[in-house]
């Protein structure tokens, strides 16, 4: 299981690489939210640790970015020196699944730690299919006719966006902020760079029954020429 650890303090990190087995997770430590929301684009987690306090603001930034962006199911367990009630509820409203006080009690944290990722283990994979496509969200993979296109994490996000709403024209500016988050400092092109890659994984080029309709100084829109139905 891959954790994305959001911690600036040396001390934290080490307690966390004591407690977490490498047999059983694999971490990934970032000590500012901009490193860490840098990777949230383009890498997959299976779950969040997230520190309260961090050089470049706080956990709520982040909590919001990530819930606005990426999937709602993966587990996020909020880890501050903050205790008291009003700052529980807050950070819990924002979308964190758990709070854990800072303390000695490793172990507790250890614990809570591995209840959530147990139930996120647990939750039944969700697969799409529009045709020869297949969409698994467990893995974040889609399949050409049973063969994996190899979409990095942001191409399957966007990927998933278009096919959820296919012969819909959307604007580049639009795809921008739903893909990248409404405050991404992006250029349009980096869309057009994704659009494309898609095509070509997808062999939507090659397929004459769907493709990805590129409008000329606006945007694009996934079409096929009977609407298909996802297949559960």
């Amino acid at each position: 299981m891959r954790l994305g650890i959001l911690e600036d303090e040396p001390t934290q990190v080490a307690i966390y690489e004591l407690l977490l087995s490498p047999d059983r997770y694999e971490c990934e430590f970032f000590g500012t939210i901009a490193s860490f929301l840098d990777a949230l684009r383009d890498k997959r987690f299976d779950l969040l640790v997230i520190d309260w306090i961090l050089p470049d603001g706080t956990a709520g930034e982040a909590l919001k970015w990530i819930r606005g962006n990426m999937d709602w199911h993966i587990p996020i367990i909020c880890v501050t020196s903050r205790n008291s009630e009003s700052d529980v509820v807050n950070v819990l409203h924002m979308g964190a699944d758990d709070y854990f006080v800072k303390s000695s009690r490793h172990f507790e944290l250890l614990a809570r730690i591995e209840t959530l990722a147990r139930r996120s283990r647990e939750k039944p994979p969700v697969m799409l299919q529009f045709g020869p496509y297949k969409i698994d969200s467990e893995n974040q993979a889609i399949c050409v006719d049973g063969k994996n296109a190899g979409l990095t994490q942001k191409e399957f996000v966007l990927a998933c966006y278009l096919f959820q709403n296919m012969n819909k024209l959307l604007s580049r500016i639009h795809l921008l902020e739903k893909i990248w988050g409404l405050s991404a400092e992006i250029d349009t092109r980096t869309v057009d760079t994704h659009i494309s890659r898609i095509r070509n994984k997808l062999n939507l080029a090659t397929r004459s029954e769907w493709d990805i309709l590129t409008i000329y100084g606006y945007g694009y829109r996934l079409q096929h020429a009977k609407t298909v139905e996802p297949v559960r």
